[in-house]
């Protein structure tokens, strides 16, 4: 690898630092990051897990370093944390938690921007473990290509510098699968103890990551259908060479579960056990509830995981009680650059060339040749992971099936090179992918620095909020966007129904909280900003695009000027009747917006226990309507 190549590299992951770091700047804290910045810091101050369990702790803690160095400060004798403590406390707690360490006790500008900076980091680690290990497939021409494909994928840009686990467990997942190959290749205690620590680091990302374990199989059994030409022939010797390597896998799945089980007894060291009081309170039962304290934990947020897996989603106009298989791949389609597409489209031909060819050198160094295998198997099932999932929300679930997707292009320039003698428009097809690895770049630097909204021409003009929704669009991150127009216009009052649960005053002094579909009769003549998620999908605002509107930040939220008299109820120009609502997560128990439970909660934490109360009671009133519905059946 030259120097020339080196300097390429380097200026390419510069160019993301900026286009993603920069783009974070900027942005207001985003939904989940509320729940994951408060839960992180409060693992390193306090070694309790209490807050959101429903994702492992690794990211969170990640995010949370320099934020503990720098002397964030927590009050832990708040209402949220104690709440937290106990029964289903966690998952409404960990919102004001959240909120209050973000938000309220610690300057919001600089605390999301601090906890953003280790997220950043790990964006560009993984860069150049694309860049690495494509180069290591394909040359160093493929390590460039497949790293200009990756610094100018909007999902990576957009959701890489976020406190959030799917960028990161990306990079475990990656660095677990090379790791895996590696070990296949030469099994040894040198190999096995990098593979289990980095399986380890992806179970303590996320919980989805136990599909490496699946990926794992699957590899195996393509082995055994599809073997390798330096794979031994004799059944006895074969026999051997996969016994040996599956004990040195096996060692170092039991090495990844250790670690997973090291590092939640250390993170809940202080946690009270109160909830394994059935095992008694004698000395030894206390030291038995510590040491079952970390198995139950993760259990207990891989219950959580599973139960929230089914997802309502909305995709080109259409709502789905779950999630659906062509979401994603139509997703990818629509929040791609057209030239990374086009690649794409572009190495099914050379594929198709290349087998008519039948080129006698191999597309991949034989000494890679395990680890192009486990890419491409754990492609095809990340993928068909995704199509069967019933959650389907957003493109950063996607992640993982597009860096892989990235890494099947790393032979082509290696390959197309080969063919330059017996294929004549092979130079052209280098050129051409050159040509569009540059544009790639160019679409991203000009989208700059609004890629949550990012849609490319395969909209055909359609608005985006009527073709996708959630973290798609808008995920409460256009705030700072949304000020600067109070500001520029001299406005002293904005109604605002924004894509998430915190105060918007944080960011917008004049804000006041807002139900775009219940408009009172003083909000005429009014500024109104509706986030896109709230136009079709999470409210049903259509009625305001009849009046005068303008796009902030590239069409995550929308400005509206209401008209002076609020037409009635059911009037096309008006506000829908309570039949057509559409909710943002669930109603009230009265019936009204359920963002005002938890913002009514992060305003006064004193509602938490009653709140919680009455959920739980809410809760325990439909099971119970249900049991009698089952035994009348």
């Amino acid at each position: 690898m030259n120097r020339v190549t080196i300097a390429i590299a380097v200026f390419l992951l510069t160019c993301m630092a900026i286009l993603a770091g920069g783009a974070a700047r900027r942005e207001s804290i985003t939904f989940d990051e509320i729940a994951h910045i408060g839960a992180g810091v409060s693992y390193l101050q306090k070694l309790d897990m209490r807050m959101n369990p429903e994702h492992p702790p690794l990211a969170k803690v990640w995010s949370a370093i320099p934020l503990v160095i720098r002397g964030v400060h927590a009050n832990y004798s708040d209402v949220s944390w104690s709440v937290s403590g106990h029964g289903w406390g966690n998952m409404l707690g960990e919102w004001s938690w959240g909120h209050a360490l973000s938000l309220r006790w610690n300057n919001p500008y600089s605390t999301v921007f601090w906890a953003r900076v280790p997220m950043l980091m790990l964006t560009l680690i993984l860069g150049a473990f694309v860049f690495k290990y494509a180069s290591e497939l394909g040359g160093s021409w493929g390590g460039l290509l497949c790293l200009a494909a990756y610094v100018s994928t909007p999902a990576f840009l957009v959701f890489g510098p976020l406190v959030l686990t799917d960028v990161a467990v990306t990079l475990t997942a990656l660095l677990a699968l090379w790791s895996f190959a590696s070990l296949w290749q030469t099994p040894t205690r040198a190999t096995a103890i990098p593979f289990g620590l980095l399986l380890g680091a992806s179970f303590l990302t996320k919980f989805s990551s136990g599909f490496l374990l699946i990926a794992f199989l699957a590899f195996r059994v393509s082995l055994r259908w599809l073997p390798l030409p330096h794979m031994p022939k004799d059944a006895e010797e074969l026999h051997a060479w996969r016994r040996l390597r599956g004990r040195y896998m096996w060692k170092g799945i039991l090495l990844a579960a250790l670690m997973v089980y090291v590092v939640y007894f250390v993170l809940s060291w202080n946690q009270p056990t109160n909830a394994l009081d059935f095992l008694g309170q004698s000395a030894a039962s206390l030291m038995l509830r510590r040491l079952l304290m970390p198995p139950f934990i993760y259990l207990f947020g891989l219950f959580v995981f599973v139960m929230s897996s089914t997802r309502p989603t909305f995709l080109l106009g259409h709502f789905y009680t779950h999630g659906q298989w062509f979401f994603f791949p139509i997703l990818f389609f629509l929040k791609s650059t057209l030239a990374f597409l086009l690649m794409l489209v572009l190495a099914i031909a050379v594929g198709l060339i290349v087998r008519r060819k039948r080129m006698g050198t191999p597309i991949v160094p034989v000494d890679r040749s395990l680890h192009w295998r486990a890419v491409w198997i754990s492609l095809l099932l990340f993928v068909g992971f995704c199509m069967i999932s019933r959650m389907t929300i957003s493109i950063r679930h996607f992640t993982i099936p597009i860096m892989l997707l990235i890494l099947l292009l790393a032979p082509l320039p290696r390959v197309l090179w080969l063919l330059r003698n017996t294929w004549r428009p092979a130079c052209l097809v280098l050129a051409v992918y050159a040509t569009l690895a540059f544009f790639s770049v160019v679409t991203v630097v000009r989208a700059y620095p609004y890629y949550f909204p990012f849609v490319n021409s395969l909209a055909f003009g359609r608005p985006a909020y009527s073709l996708f929704s959630d973290s798609n669009l808008d995920w409460n991150h256009a705030l700072p966007d949304v000020n600067q127009y109070v500001q520029r216009h001299h406005l002293s009052r904005v109604l605002i129904d924004e894509y998430g649960v915190d105060d918007p005053t944080v960011y917008v002094p004049q804000a006041q909280f807002w139900n775009c579909q219940s408009p009172s009769p003083s909000d005429g003549g009014q500024w109104a900003v509706v986030s896109g998620d709230m136009i079709e999908d999470s409210h049903n605002c259509v009625w305001l695009l009849h009046y005068p509107h303008e796009a902030i930040a590239a069409g995550s939220m929308y400005v509206f000027q209401l008209p002076e008299t609020i037409p009635p109820v059911g009037n096309p120009a008006g506000p829908p009747p309570v039949s057509a609502f559409h909710y943002f997560g669930m109603p009230s128990p009265d019936g009204s917006d359920g963002r005002l439970i938890l913002l009514n909660c992060m305003r006064d934490p004193n509602q938490l226990q009653p709140t919680l109360d009455q959920m739980m009671a809410m809760y325990e009133a439909e099971m119970a309507r249900r049991r009698a519905e089952r035994r009348r059946h």
